[in-house]
Order: structure tokens, then C-alpha cells, then sequence
């Protein structure tokens, strides 16, 4: 699971959601450190955001591996959650005593919402976005784990799956749901541009039937690298500097790490 590079919208304190915004400067060579890195993992399978900054950090591992290179196919199940009427305005962290969110929104100003269930007017909330994961795991992930139980498709698949630090939180929570043994109540959050976290699934032994989601018992899951940015050690340039506070908070939410800035 690897986290698009550094988008034009990450540098502004901004929802970005589903706007297309390309990768940075910055972005494109965190992208392109990562898919030298990647070089030598023989990438069998890459799915994508069609959201360009997930889409062109996806192509630049695509770039890096041998031939013939691995299909890279876009699913919009693993686009950011959607944040409606929001998306390119301000946000804040909190709504300001004594007023309402109507008169903030007529402000163009929207503050943070941290109840799984809420979401700004024509938006997605975080289990909105969950069920969506869902869906991104069972067309991504699943066909493959299939093929392997069956003889179809070797155990040797290795699937890169580039997204946005919300939605990943919720793609691999959308995994261990279906290991009934793994740890539920761990967070996967706080992605930094291009980290990667890497889960190994396999058929848990004696499965027979279907791999799907209605079937939660049929999977084992391990979470085994997470937040891995090895890669930008090798972008040799001067390092980024947070002006103030509002540039890092940005970057924490946007990452997935909603607990770290309450």
C-alpha cells in the first residue's frame, strides 16, 4: 500500500479529496525514489487511484521494473474519501465557538470532522469510505487470493497498490477484518508521501469455498512494514520546511492520522 508523493493541493491548507491536483515538484521525485527503490521487488500486479497524484506515483514504479512490466490498472475504489462541498476551500481544525457550521460553510471555511458517520453536504464519511475500501479490496486483492487457492495463479503475487492515507487506513482495515485472529484494533495511519506499508495475505490452511468479503473467516493477515520511507533518504536536495504548524497538521490528516492532531 503506498501513498501518492507530494500533490500541489498537500502545500496548501485545503481539502483535497477527489480534486485532481498533479504531483509536486518534490512529489514527482519522491515518486521516482520510490520506484528506483522498488526496482528490484518483482511487482506482479499495480492499481492505482485514477486521482493524478496517486496515478503518475503508480507510473513511476511501473517505470522502474523490468520487462515485461507489470499491468497497472486504475479502480476508483481507491480514490481519497470524497469531501463534497468542501473540497478546495480551507479547513480548520476546529469549528469556533458560537457558530454554526451553515454560517462557516457560507465562509467558505470547513472544520474537521472527527465522528466516523459525519461528512460535509455531498461528501463521504469515514464509513462511507470504509465500505468503499471494501469494495477496492474484493476487485484488487481478493481475485488473486482465488487464483492462488485454486492453482490458477501462483503464491508469488506481489501487488502494489498506490491510494491516499485515508483510504489505505481504511483498505487494510478492510483486510484484517477478514482474518478473525488479527489485531482490529490497531491504526494504520499517519502515511507520509510515498511510505509504504506492505501486509502479506494468504488462504489460511484447511479454507475451502469462496475468498470474499462475505466469507471473513478465510484469510490470514499480516501487517509486517508500515510507514517505510527508506526510499527518500536518497533524494538529495535541501529538506522541507513546515511554516508554521497548519503546513504538518495538513499533512498528518491528509495522512490518515486524524488521532494525532485532536
Amino acid at each position: 500500500m503506498i501513498r501518492h508523493g507530494e500533490s500541489e493541493d498537500n502545500l496548501k491548507s485545503i481539502w483535497a479529496g477527489w480534486r485532481d491536483a498533479p504531483l509536486s515538484d518534490l512529489g514527482k521525485k519522491q515518486a521516482n525514489a520510490l520506484g528506483t527503490a522498488f526496482a528490484p521487488v518483482p511487482i506482479t500486479h499495480i492499481y492505482a487511484s485514477p486521482l493524478l497524484r496517486a496515478h503518475t506515483t503508480a507510473q513511476y514504479v511501473q517505470h522502474h521494473q523490468p520487462d515485461p512490466k507489470p499491468p497497472l490498472t486504475l479502480n476508483p475504489n481507491l480514490r481519497e474519501q470524497h469531501f463534497g462541498i468542501a473540497e478546495g476551500n480551507p479547513w480548520i481544525l476546529h469549528q469556533p465557538e458560537g457558530t454554526t457550521l451553515e454560517e462557516l460553510y457560507e465562509q467558505k471555511a470547513f472544520p474537521v470532522l472527527y465522528g466516523r458517520g459525519e461528512k460535509f453536504p455531498e461528501a463521504e464519511s469515514l464509513d462511507d469510505l470504509a465500505r468503499r475500501a471494501e469494495v477496492g479490496i474484493s476487485e484488487c486483492v481478493l481475485p488473486h487470493l482465488s487464483g492462488a487457492a485454486d492453482g490458477t495463479e501462483s503464491n508469488g503475487v506481489h501487488i502494489a497498490i498506490a491510494s491516499h492515507g485515508l483510504c489505505i487506513g481504511e483498505l487494510i482495515a478492510a483486510l484484517i477484518r477478514l482474518d478473525p485472529e488479527a489485531d482490529k484494533k490497531k491504526s494504520y495511519t499517519g502515511l507520509l508521501n510515498t511510505a509504504w506499508t506492505r501486509v502479506e495475505v494468504e488462504v489460511r490452511h484447511g479454507h475451502s469455498g469462496s475468498i470474499d468479503l462475505k466469507n471473513p473467516l478465510s484469510l490470514v493477515v499480516r501487517v509486517i512494514h508500515v510507514n517505510n520511507n527508506d526510499h527518500l533518504q536518497a533524494i538529495h536536495e535541501v529538506p522541507h520546511v513546515d511554516l508554521g504548524g497548519a503546513s504538518a497538521e495538513a499533512r498528518a490528516f491528509f495522512g490518515g492520522q486524524r488521532a494525532q492532531i485532536l
